[in-house]
């Protein structure tokens, strides 16, 4: 199951059973809320949000987000929903904040 947002200022389109199991996920604290985990990856990641996928398997959640960089490069991270944590970034030239 995937959850796909197209982020501006946080606009979306998603089939309606997605959103209420990802709705489900957060009211029973399984998952961080979306602006927790944006502000982690605002945090460490200089760029723009462009996409965020939430994915539900076996019980696992995890938010997909990719961020436009300055230069044009895109970074796919992969986020646990449940802790924010990071669980991997893909891509070219990526950037840290505080690092070039």
């Amino acid at each position: 199951m995937a959850l796909s947002l197209i982020v501006g200022p946080i606009t979306g389109q998603a089939d309606e059973s997605d959103h209420e199991r990802a709705r489900q996920a957060l009211e029973a604290g399984k998952v961080l809320p979306l602006g927790a985990v944006l502000d982690i990856v605002e945090r460490d990641f200089p760029g723009q949000v462009v996409k965020v996928e939430f994915e539900e398997d076996d019980d696992e959640f995890i938010y997909e987000i990719r961020v436009l960089q300055s230069g044009g490069g895109i970074l796919k991270l992969k986020i646990d929903a449940r802790d924010g944590a990071l669980l991997a970034v893909k891509g070219r030239d990526i950037k840290f904040k505080g690092k070039d």
